[in-house]
């Protein structure tokens, strides 16, 4: 009897209220009357995968896939109308099997975009674990980086949400920012403890071409802490989430013991997901695709019978490319790749396949191997990407 496969399904709300002067991400301000025809075509999406309508090259949900994990993500999810919202996770418990009892509802929320009722409607739809993009809880650098929250609307979106019953939080900061001391960071760490979230991810600011940030960097307007200061930033991070008790389970994720994000630990564990609407990505049976990025392609195409012109096909994995990956994603996580495991999926010892890759890392001191375990260093933490360089 064939097994049944847990996936996840991502959802993009591709709107925002005003652009971040960091982000690449595909959201759009400025757009917020195409919401309504979005959500209707994002649920006949989401309503095709579940009928196993969606493409020709097999890469859908099939009948023994059970939902583990399902993630709203932006843009800013929370600027729009909570009832599309519940509208969306309807549609998904009407067209999947759900693991009822340990499925992971996740909706990422700005600081100052929510209300009681908002996030009331979250729950009811039975949204449990927020994510809350917080960055810094100075104002002067949230200003820097164009939120349009204080700190403190932070607290009080924070505050309306546990008094609401929500008791799955992750709080998002970031360092390496413009004008950002190591006092900053540590003062903006001291007040998330403070309230004791389960979840806590501290990202490091990437500079993207095409971003205001990226020009004002040109034209040296801001001004970058060096390598240096951004990495010693980082440790001071690690080490004051650890003291208090936090997991520091990838490189980027902290959490209390068992509140790790289901989600995100799918992807880097190679798992199945299938991504919906404009810009959202897709991984299943060895394929990877996405959706185009634009909003108003994606609903044109839908309401003129083209949406076969929504799916941009990336890549059919052979055997090797998805060993390679799975060593790549697998040296995200601090526990690292074990070897049984990646023997259990392929049949092939990565001690043996990329002994040179895996002697040259060891000679350079970016990871060990433990027994069973081959895993990032503490120089490795540092200089990841010349590790997972060697996977591609």
């Amino acid at each position: 009897m064939q097994r049944s496969k847990n996936v996840g399904i991502y959802v993009h709300i591709p709107f925002c209220k005003k652009k971040c002067q960091y982000c690449d991400f595909k959201s759009y301000e400025g757009k917020e009357n195409l919401i309504e025809q979005y959500i209707k075509w994002v649920k006949y999406e989401l309503k095709e995968i579940g009928e196993g309508n969606k493409l020709d090259y097999e890469s859908h949900f099939d009948d023994l896939a059970i939902v583990n994990t399902i993630y709203i993500g932006g843009g800013t999810p929370s600027i729009i109308d909570p009832k599309y919202i519940t509208e969306i996770l309807q549609t998904i418990k009407n067209n999947y099997t759900l693991n009822e009892s340990q499925v992971e509802i996740t909706i990422e929320i700005n600081p100052g975009t929510v209300c009681e009722s908002k996030l009331l409607e979250y729950k009811k739809s039975g949204v449990n674990r927020l994510s809350i993009g917080l960055q810094s809880t100075k104002n002067n650098i949230l200003k820097t980086l164009g939120r349009i929250h204080t700190f403190e609307d932070f607290l009080n979106t924070y505050n309306m949400a546990r008094s609401i019953g929500f008791n799955n939080i992750n709080v998002d900061l970031m360092l390496g920012l413009p004008n950002q001391s190591i006092k900053d960071l540590e003062e903006s760490i001291d007040e998330i403890l403070k309230l004791n979230p389960e979840h806590i991810s501290v990202y490091s600011l990437i500079i993207e071409e095409g971003t205001p940030f990226y020009e004002k960097l040109e034209k040296k307007e801001i001004e970058l802490p060096s390598e240096e200061m951004e990495r010693k930033m980082y440790w001071i991070a690690k080490k004051k989430l650890k003291e208090a008790g936090y997991v520091h389970y990838e490189i980027s994720n902290f959490a209390k013991k068992g509140y790790e994000s289901k989600h995100n630990l799918s992807c880097w564990n190679q798992e199945e997901y299938i991504g919906v609407g404009a810009a959202a990505h897709s991984y299943t049976n060895n394929v990877r695709f996405s959706n185009i990025d634009s909003i108003e392609e994606y609903i044109n195409n839908y309401e003129t019978n083209n949406e076969t012109d929504n799916f941009i096909f990336h890549e059919k994995q052979s055997k090797e490319s998805k060993m390679k990956e799975f060593m790549l994603l697998g040296l995200r996580k601090i526990e690292g790749v074990h070897i049984q495991d990646f023997k259990n999926r392929f049949s092939d010892n990565p001690i043996y396949l990329y002994r040179k890759e895996l002697e040259k890392l060891v000679k350079e001191e970016l990871i060990e191997i433990d027994g069973d375990i081959i895993r990032l260093t503490d120089k490795g933490l540092d200089l990841a990407n010349l590790v997972w360089e060697e996977f591609v």
